[in-house]
């Protein structure tokens, strides 16, 4: 998965490949001026917005996207039945109506959700969006040539866990049903309350099952949004957007779509993306980046810059770096181990290896720091700020490691400041005062992806993080801890190889309420009931810092995804 920033959103898919990451209450530019450096503070329609990122947007097809809360770039163009408030900090977490006139109404026990599309909803040709079209839609994102989206349709939906698109099963999904042309009903295997929160997902864009080109679909998708593709080079390299002159602001409050083009260049340093964003000369003034943070020495940089500082975004989003334990491998198999290196790690070099208290967040939770998540505070090993070695050789010896153990710590050699060679180096020199020697066993990102996420080769000891599909605790604490999704013979994120029955059972007890806030509380109380186990130390959260172009007004980033929302951007 990679960072939402870039498209995709579980972090652990990131390391499976996407999504990113973060924490507390997000903000506009330091200065708390979200409009720009303008002298007319006041966004306006017009101009063209430059979007300046170092990953190409690959793709472009709402089956294959793996977003959160319908992604950047993407959800210009792909609306959804439901989708993420464009709204700064907490309140931007929430999910609210897109297509739909509401965000779902479950039966009783939340295994049927029925939605009504709203009124007067076009595509870029004029043509009426209809239930059938997201019914379809939905279905072709389970054809194996279009694979790449959000899992979780596959394994909630009646029937569908062996469906393969309506390429080969012209049938279709009977647990999705299409009563009229407004009305969409959804079947599903178990309660799930948060269905409304998997509706944001791309994969729940219409899709006029005459226009569907199959694989060449993502070089014109028949847009529903307010932008439509004009231009889309090298598989998302270079994306040129520009209105759809049949969307209506009356049917979508969410979208402000300021700019009249949207020129989206990939495939760039993000040294250069920076230092562009920096100088604003030329078209650069009305640029963004949706993928490129600033790095610790750029950040003291433009710090001391107030005029630069004053263009510098900060966001938070639900992701928690952190060491994984594999019980299963010898001295992690004895708790007291796992807690003694609990005790012993210093959180205040950690973050300064991250980069710095501006851009890492120190942790001991499990779950992010934010309420959606049903964050609730607990340190049940409390090391300080630079750890606890006295406490930590107490339970060694309690283990009867009473001279000290070695160690390997398995990590990424990829420059991420989350899972690299910093951290590692950081988390050894902590351990070393504790008398834990701690031998680093550093592997290419793709070798360590597969190493660590493999049942048969994952290792005792190693750096991981995890993002979050959509600002809650279920998909963030279900994929790690539920014993029922250990995979055996596939990508497996159950580090610890958990399986607690009543941690299950309590799993599938919160996905039966459709009450999110009280949803959010069993969530946070769950974390630290899992969190007593110590399979996990709770490293930091990343905070993400992005300049703006000089022109750029309006920014709104919210805990939701924790970067700037293109969707809300204006350029004039």
């Amino acid at each position: 998965m990679r960072h939402p920033s870039v498209s995709r959103a579980r972090v652990a898919a990131i390391s499976a490949g996407l999504v990113l990451a973060l924490g507390a209450a997000a903000c506009g530019p330091e200065d708390n001026d979200a409009k720009g450096a303008g002298g007319d503070s006041t966004p306006h329609k017009g101009g063209t917005l430059t979007v300046l990122n170092s990953e190409a947007q690959t793709d472009f097809d709402p089956a294959r996207l793996y977003t959160s809360g319908g992604g950047n770039v993407p959800s210009l163009v792909f609306r959804t039945l439901t989708t993420r408030n464009r709204e700064n900090g907490a309140a931007g977490s929430k999910v609210v109506p897109d297509l739909a006139t509401d965000t779902g109404r479950p039966n009783k026990d939340a295994t049927v959700w029925t939605y009504t599309l709203k009124k007067g909803l076009k595509y870029e040709d004029g043509t009426a969006i209809t239930s059938a079209d997201i019914k379809y839609g939905i279905e072709r994102s389970f054809a194996a040539e279009l694979s790449g989206g959000a899992p979780y349709l596959r394994d909630w939906l009646v029937g569908a866990a062996d469906y393969q698109g309506p390429y080969k099963d012209k049938k279709g999904l009977s647990a999705i049903e299409t009563p009229d042309s407004r009305t969409i009903v959804f079947h599903l295997n178990k309660p799930e309350g948060e269905f409304p929160y998997l509706a944001t997902q791309t994969q729940f864009t219409p899709v006029p099952k005459a226009k569907d080109t199959g694989t060449k679909y993502e070089e014109h998708p028949v847009s529903s949004g307010p932008y439509r593709v004009v231009s889309n080079e090298n598989d998302g390299e270079y994306l040129v957007l520009e209105r759809n002159t049949h969307w209506s602001a009356a049917t979508d409050s969410e979208r402000k779509a300021y700019p009249d083009k949207i020129d989206v260049r990939s495939g760039l340093d993000s040294s250069v993306i920076n230092q562009r964003l920096s100088a604003s000369q030329g078209a650069d003034a009305a640029a963004v980046t949706t993928d490129t943070n600033l790095g610790p020495a750029e950040l003291a940089k433009v710090s001391g810059d107030k005029k630069l500082a004053a263009r510098v975004g900060t966001g938070h989003f639900g992701y928690t770096n952190y060491i994984a334990f594999n019980p299963t491998v010898k001295p992690f198999n004895n708790v007291k181990v796992r807690q003694a290196i609990s005790y012993a790690i210093d959180r205040s070099s950690v973050v300064n290896a991250a980069g710095g208290s501006a851009l890492a967040e120190a942790a001991t939770t499990f779950l992010p720091n934010q309420k959606s998540f049903g964050y609730t505070p607990y340190d049940l090993f409390p090391a300080g700020a630079t750890g606890n070695a006295a406490k930590a050789k107490e339970l060694l010896s309690e283990a009867g490691y009473k001279n000290g153990l070695t160690v390997t710590l398995t990590h990424s050699n990829a420059k991420d400041f989350e899972t690299s060679p910093e951290i590692a180096t950081a988390i050894q020199d902590a351990l070393k005062k504790a008398g834990i020697t701690v031998k680093l066993q550093g592997l290419e990102d793709n070798d360590y992806r597969d190493k660590i996420h493999s049942v048969k080769t994952e290792p005792g000891f190693f750096l991981a993080h995890w993002g979050a599909d959509w600002p809650s605790g279920g998909p963030f604490l279900a994929p790690i801890f539920d014993g029922r999704q250990i995979v055996k013979n596939g990508a497996n994120f159950n580090n610890g190889l958990l399986n607690d029955t009543s941690v299950n059972d309590e799993i599938d007890a919160i996905n039966k309420l459709t009450d999110l806030d009280a949803a959010a509380k069993r969530w946070g109380a769950l974390d630290k009931k899992i969190g007593e186990q110590a399979l996990t130390v709770p490293l930091f959260h990343p905070v993400y810092k992005r300049l703006v172009g000089s022109d750029i007004k309006n920014v709104v980033i919210s805990d939701w995804t924790g970067v700037l929302d293109i969707s809300q951007v204006a350029v004039k």
